[in-house]
């Protein structure tokens, strides 16, 4: 994305709080009703701020010093929601409290997926501030480690909104994904710290959504850290991501799972990546052999589309990795019933530093008549822990083309102890390094079905 488009989405991610707060109306919380005493449900009171602000033109309700429980708030145009320094926002741990959330479809279908702080084709809605918001997703109420979320709230839901902005607040404890913005247009998130480890599924941030700028934000989570999906009603497209860092036990930088529409003109860079803090579920190293550490992120950068979708003009740059199990996983697949017209093509990584933990080396992987195309990696480093044997090289790697699209799902080893390439063309390596703790018995590179794999 060139600078003037960037500059563009911040200075409409500006606007969505000036237009908010320029009006000069202000409404406390406690002034609406809002008490911070346990037990008491205070979405009543600020809703009533955030609707009569909204009726009015827009303004700013604040949330002062204090902790208060609340169920789902719907956020409204032309509103800022403020979180004073010391300000705590508490999740009810009640999931029947989240029906309302759910969003309907004119025809009766209604949304998986719900919010505490959700808003449906809103304009100007901002969530600002110092404070904290924390989901209490730990509570048995939200079906504590089952994989299956099943109504499970996030903490910010934003649908079909423009001119989005969430600046500066932590988000901690969701029951679900941290947050997710779906359908949206003019999004920017900056300065957040994110801490969730409590449940399944707890995705550091979800973007699904047009004209979106992350700068400045620590996503320490059990599930993706930092996920593009591309599911939506139309693509995930002009997308910034830098200046963060990762910490998770799934992937850390993912485009996919949901693919069926896709993915264009991602940027992302300057980012570190490394394992989080907790692992509570996942316990990889007791589930896949070869795994040389106690906690670790599946994969470093993951570029996959397997449900039919497109995705074109990526470049990732700058990366620092460690505590991986696959630095680079690049996957196409036939998960989705209509993928013959897919597309991955494109993709550029580059200045990656990683260490990985692992026999599940890099790979660039289609599945027959699904290609990968115009791959280019370039000034790559990857330290692994090496011990591969000659008798990997002899496992059959598994196409696997309908599973879903993880490392483990090729095998706990690949034939190459660098980068395995298959069923891929146009791939371009320049400057590719791989470094190994032990003897290594497996080839440095290779490739099957391949057309057009340029080593320099």
């Amino acid at each position: 994305m060139d600078r003037s488009r960037v500059k563009g989405l911040l200075l409409a991610a500006v606007l969505a709080v000036s237009s908010a707060s320029s009006y000069g109306r202000n409404i406390d919380i406690t002034r609406a009703g809002a008490k911070a005493v346990p037990g008491k449900d205070n979405a009543a009171a600020i809703q009533k701020a955030i609707d009569k602000l909204s009726a009015q033109g827009g303004g700013t309700v604040t949330v002062p010093a204090g902790e208060f429980l609340t169920g789902p708030i719907e956020l409204k145009s032309g509103v800022e929601l403020h979180l004073e320094m010391g300000a705590k926002l508490m999740g009810i741990a009640n999931i029947d409290a989240y029906e309302k959330a759910h969003w309907v479809r004119s025809d009766g279908w209604k949304s998986p997926h719900s919010g505490l702080i959700y808003a449906n084709g809103q304009e100007n809605i901002a969530i600002t501030g110092l404070g904290t918001i924390d989901g209490q997703g730990g509570d048995p109420a939200f079906n504590t480690g089952k994989a299956d979320p099943a109504g499970r709230p996030m903490i910010i839901l934003f649908r079909d909104c423009k001119n989005v902005l969430v600046k500066d607040v932590r988000l901690e404890n969701s029951a679900h994904w941290v947050q997710y913005y779906t359908d949206c247009e003019g999004v920017r998130v900056s300065g957040l710290k994110v801490y969730s480890h409590c449940n399944y599924n707890n995705d550091g941030i979800d973007i699904e959504s047009k004209d979106v700028v992350v700068t400045n934000c620590v996503f320490d989570c059990e599930d993706d850290a930092i996920c593009l999906k591309g599911a939506g009603k139309r693509l995930c497209e002009n997308v910034t991501v830098t200046n963060c860092v990762a910490a998770s036990n799934c992937n850390a930088i993912k485009l996919g799972t949901g693919s069926d529409v896709g993915y264009r003109n991602i940027t992302i860079s300057n980012i570190t990546v490394h394992a989080a803090s907790e692992d509570n579920f996942r316990k990889w190293s007791t589930k896949v052999n070869g795994i040389t550490a106690n906690t670790t992120v599946i994969s470093g950068i993951a570029v996959e589309v397997v449900d039919g979708g497109i995705c074109e003009n990526v470049n990732i740059s700058n990366i620092a990795m460690r505590d991986v199990q696959t630095p680079i996983f690049i996957r196409m697949g036939r998960r989705g019933s209509n993928c013959e017209n897919s597309k991955l093509k494109a993709v550029t990584i580059s200045g990656v530093t990683a260490v990985s933990e692992s026999m599940m080396t890099s790979s660039i992987t289609g599945v027959p008549g699904l290609y990968p195309e115009d791959i280019y990696l370039s000034d790559i480093d990857i330290t692994s822990p090496g011990g591969g044997t000659e008798e990997m090289t002899k496992i059959p790697v598994p196409e696997a083309e309908d599973s879903y699209p993880e490392n483990r799902k090729l095998g706990h080893s690949l034939p190459a102890s660098g980068l395995y390439i298959r069923h891929a063309n146009n791939v371009y390596l320049s400057n590719v390094r791989f470094h190994f703790l032990e003897p290594d018995a497996r080839p440095l590179i290779v490739t099957d079905d391949c057309k057009n794999v340029v080593i320099k």
